[in-house]
C-alpha cells in the first residue's frame, strides 16, 4: 500500500533514508558523506520546507519512502529510498508512479552523479539527464544545497519539462 506519511512515521522515514543511503558510502565523494547521512534535524527541516513523504507499506511496516516538493513552477522528487532488503522489488517505481499523479507541473530529480543505479532507475522511468550547464542553473534555482553537492550531482527531467523549456 502506498500512503502519505505523517508525523508518526518520522522515525521510520529517518531509518529508511539512512539505511538506504548506505549504498552511497564509498561511491559519492568522501567529503560529501556523513553519518548519519540525514540527521533527524535535517529531516525535520526538509519537511518544514515542504517535502511531503509518501511511503510503501506492507504489514504495517514502511519499506520505502519518496518525497515530493512543489517549488516555484516545478515539482521535485526528493529523498527516494528503499530499505536494502526490499530493493529491486518495484517499490521505488510504484512510489514514483504515485507521486507523478500528484502534480501537473514538470518533475525534476537531483541525485549524485556517481549513483549510476539511481540514474538508471530514473532513466528507465522516462527521465533524462540535463546538460551540465542546465543542471547548475536548476540546482541553484530549485534546491538549497552546498556548492560541492552541486558539483557532484546530476539533474534529471521528465519529458514534460523538456517540452515546456524548449526554445
Amino acid at each position: 500500500m502506498i500512503r502519505q506519511c505523517d508525523s508518526r512515521d518520522s522515525e521510520a522515514i529517518y531509518q529508511i533514508i539512512n539505511d538506504g543511503a548506505q549504498a552511497y558510502k564509498g561511491v559519492i565523494p568522501a567529503d560529501c558523506w556523513k553519518e548519519p547521512y540525514m540527521s533527524r534535524d535535517e529531516l525535520r527541516h526538509e519537511i518544514d520546507q515542504g517535502v511531503v513523504f509518501w511511503g510503501h507499506e506492507e504489514d504495517g511496516n514502511l519499506l520505502g519512502v519518496m518525497g515530493i516538493q512543489h517549488v516555484l513552477d516545478v515539482t521535485l522528487i526528493r529523498h527516494a529510498y528503499v530499505l536494502p532488503a526490499w530493493q529491486n522489488r518495484g517499490i521505488g517505481g510504484k512510489l514514483l508512479s504515485r507521486l507523478r499523479e500528484k502534480t501537473t507541473l514538470p518533475i525534476l530529480i537531483g541525485t549524485w552523479a556517481d549513483a549510476v543505479w539511481a540514474i538508471r532507475f530514473y532513466e528507465k522511468n522516462g527521465f533524462r539527464v540535463v546538460s551540465t550547464e542546465e543542471k547548475n542553473r536548476l540546482l541553484k534555482k530549485y534546491w538549497s544545497i552546498p556548492d560541492r553537492q552541486v558539483e557532484t550531482s546530476v539533474v534529471l527531467a521528465e519529458e514534460g519539462w523538456y517540452a515546456s523549456n524548449s526554445g
